[in-house]
């Protein structure tokens, strides 16, 4: 069963819910986190790699399952799709915000957007990534249970994870 759409504000121009109307769902929880490129996430045209981003991005949700109390559901939520899509370089040393909301929630998976954003606001990657419930011992997807479907469903923008 999926989440009803409920109405509310258009996402703002360039936010990792621009475009998506499952993104329109009230109350639907989404985190900021902010990291620094690191010698590491860079290759040899000096910016970052292109998988740097999937880590900022599950770096984001594991400080969001956190935060709702769902760390439980670490190494249940296999990853079934990712997708990105580059639009500006990031290079060592620059701070970047990563924004992750929930955009869906399925009956067994759930679908997060997201938007890596450099200082002055520039969208340097956009996004979205698809989990699926399957518990370590699963054959398959199992749906949600009732009390993590609600909290997936209703917890709202959490508190920012910043440095400083």
């Amino acid at each position: 069963m999926e989440t009803p759409v409920t109405p509310r504000a258009t996402p703002p121009v360039g936010s990792c819910a621009e475009g998506a109307a499952e993104a329109e769902v009230a109350n639907l929880p989404s985190i900021v986190i902010e990291r620094r490129v690191e010698w590491p996430d860079t290759d040899a045209a000096g910016h970052y790699h292109h998988s740097t981003v999937v880590r900022w991005v599950e770096a984001a949700e594991a400080a969001l399952l956190r935060r709702l109390g769902l760390a439980h559901l670490f190494g249940s939520t296999p990853r079934v799709h990712f997708e990105a899509d580059y639009r500006a370089r990031l290079w060592f040393g620059d701070l970047v915000r990563v924004e992750l909301r929930i955009a869906k929630v399925g009956t067994t998976s759930l679908h997060y957007a997201f938007t890596v954003r450099a200082q002055g606001d520039e969208a340097a990657a956009t996004g979205r990534m698809t989990i699926a419930n399957s518990p370590s011992r699963a054959t398959g997807s199992t749906p949600w249970p009732d009390d993590v479907r609600e909290l997936f469903t209703k917890a709202g923008v959490q508190a920012p994870e910043t440095f400083g």
